[in-house]
């Protein structure tokens, strides 16, 4: 990862660079790694998570 800093604008750089990490799942593999998930946990999160998928993509895809 790189961020590059113009004109010594270090705020639009963080900015930037939050964007990437935010992009890249980073925060969200920080906070699923800063404790023990149960395997039975594990995978309840994974269904929810793939039927929220699912229902976004049907969201997006059906014409109003």
């Amino acid at each position: 990862m790189d961020i590059k800093v113009y004109g010594n604008d270090i705020e639009k750089a963080l900015k930037a660079l939050k964007r990437q990490i935010q992009k890249e799942g980073l925060f969200k593999e920080i906070k699923k790694r800063s404790f023990y998930e149960k395997p039975s946990e594990k995978e309840k999160r994974k269904q929810r998570e793939a039927r929220k998928k699912r229902i976004k993509a049907l969201r997006f895809r059906q014409p109003h």
